[in-house]
């Protein structure tokens, strides 16, 4: 079971980030659920920080800033590697505690 919502979210990140959802009603269609369930995860994803938006002229989700949508877990030395190579693309200082 979590593996599908994994994959669902994974799915409507891509879809955000090419502003490619279509209207809600389209992405449920699309995606093989309900509307309210479309809405249940955006939601969700705006809850934990994504900032998504909908735009009337394009019909479409997208996110107000460049950026990608990530979930799961990570074992600390993958989470390091990641803060690393993420710090570096964004030219940032890495600390590490």
């Amino acid at each position: 079971m979590q593996n599908v919502q994994f994959e669902r979210f994974k799915r409507i990140d891509q879809l955000i980030r090419i502003k490619g959802t279509g209207t809600p009603s389209q992405l449920a269609k699309r995606l093989g659920f309900s509307e309210r369930t479309v809405y249940d995860y955006i939601n969700t994803m705006k809850d934990m920080g994504a900032p998504i938006k909908y735009c009337n002229f394009r019909q479409s989700y997208y996110y107000e800033e460049d950026g990608f949508f990530q979930i799961g877990f990570y074992a600390r030395k993958t989470a390091i590697l990641w803060a690393w190579v993420m710090s570096d693309l964004l030219g940032l200082d890495l600390v590490l505690a």
